[in-house]
């Protein structure tokens, strides 16, 4: 049997994809243990994993980000993204390698498993002391391709000659311009603690140096590569683990023989349901259809809007119980989501733009699974057109039905723990 140590972003979305997979570990007799912050102490242990908090590493809350970073809600789209990347994925690096440096001398991992931009590893590897290290993505590709644009700004991929051309060009105005005090700031952070520079680009670096990148998602949702790095493989989506038990709701008879339309705006971006979640209730109020809205677990007096008769209006519905209902999907764009809709055939309105959502509207719409707002402030009157349509064209459907297919013939668990395995064994 092997040693595995997880190592995550301790965020959602970050830490759930990894949960199945070290409980998975653990039934299968391998000594688990996962350094995070306290608030996901219970979730990890309940997978059998023991559990190491941080120690000189924040112990951070990600619902509650707008207090530890104030400075966040100043920045909008890409100047976000660039203010999370400096301040909270890279701000951390050093202390999170202080700490995995002491837990691997405790606990002499064979392999590090961490999500695809936990940066913690990177000091490690780029000194030689880290062992092996397995990345899981919990987004889509940020890797550099001459066939794609690059990760952040929604760009359909294209591999004509002036596609590729447009490619370049794109890319590095992004690595050496538009991303450019990023890689400095990493790169001082990195100096600060004697270790070398980042030979890749800052938003791929812990994919890259990864000795296996293990992307939770089936090919024809992501992007073609041509120049696909070979430790790159496909597993399948990550689903949220089934909950033993579910209560439904007293409504939840009301969705028999009705068309439902589903609106979330997931656990991050949720702090302003202005955004997407009031306007689409709004937008649906005089149709033919049950609205079922849900607020990512924030308070429900957050949606300070009388309710139309046909909504429902919930915390939080598991959506492996809740998505088999659903018609449509109206959604911010977060990944697993996304992902769980398709998977269960449901057809998708994205409206998002801030992290990696607007990656994932593209995909969206070039995969031909939904429609693609381009905006986090949707009109009501382009809401209830999108919604009208996906309803109305059969192709939608049709598309996410195939795609549908290829997500539940792939065991993205097994085929995980196949190559940890043989990543484990190939010290």
């Amino acid at each position: 049997m092997s040693k595995f140590l997880f190592a995550a972003m301790p965020i959602q979305g970050h830490i759930s994809p990894g949960l199945p997979i070290a409980k998975r570990l653990v039934e299968l007799g391998h000594e688990v243990m996962w350094y995070s912050t306290s608030k996901y102490r219970g979730k990890i242990e309940a997978t059998g994993a023991l559990f190491k908090k941080v120690q000189s590493a924040k112990d951070l809350d990600d619902s509650r980000y707008e207090e530890w970073f104030p400075e966040r809600s100043k920045f909008q789209g890409v100047n976000q993204m660039k203010y999370d990347l400096k301040h909270i994925f890279f701000g951390e690096m050093p202390a999170y390698a202080a700490d995995l440096t002491r837990i691997l001398k405790e606990f002499p991992a064979d392999v590090v498993v961490v999500d695809g931009a936990f940066t913690g590893m990177l000091p490690l590897k780029l000194t030689g002391k880290a062992p092996k290290i397995a990345a899981y993505g919990v987004f889509p590709m940020t890797l550099s391709s001459r066939d794609t644009a690059p990760f952040g700004l929604g760009i359909s991929p294209s591999t004509s000659a002036l596609g590729r051309m447009r490619n370049k060009l794109l890319n590095g105005l992004v690595e050496n311009v538009m991303f450019a005090d990023v890689q400095k700031h990493a790169n001082k952070l990195l100096s600060h603690i004697n270790v070398p520079k980042l030979p890749y680009f800052a938003l791929t670096a812990p994919a890259m140096v990864s000795d296996l990148f293990l992307q939770g998602t089936s090919p024809s949702f992501e992007y073609p590569r041509s120049d696909l790095p070979s430790h790159v493989k496909f597993v399948g989506p990550y689903l949220p683990a089934k909950q033993t038990e579910f209560t439904p709701p007293s409504w939840w008879e009301d969705m028999n023989k009705r068309t439902v339309v589903h609106v979330t705006q997931g656990t991050i971006a949720n702090e302003d349901f202005r955004q997407l979640l009031i306007p689409t209730i709004q937008a649906l109020a005089g149709e033919d259809v049950l609205v079922v809205a849900t607020t990512g677990g924030r308070p429900l007096k957050n949606v300070d809007i009388p309710l139309p008769d046909n909504v429902r209006l919930e915390s939080f519905v598991p959506h492996h119980e809740l998505l088999p209902h659903v018609d449509v999907i109206v959604t911010n764009g977060g990944y697993g989501g996304v992902q769980q809709a398709i998977y269960f055939g449901v057809p998708i309105v994205t409206a998002g733009k801030t992290e990696d959502k607007p990656e994932v509207c593209a995909r969206v719409e070039w995969s031909g699974v939904g429609i693609n707002l381009k905006t986090d402030r949707p009109s009501k009157e382009n809401i209830l057109h999108a919604v009208k349509q996906v309803l109305n064209q059969p192709q939608y459907k049709k598309n996410v039905m195939r795609l549908s297919r290829e997500f539940q013939s792939m065991d993205a668990i097994e085929n995980t723990m196949k190559e940890l395995s043989k990543l484990a064994i190939s010290n």
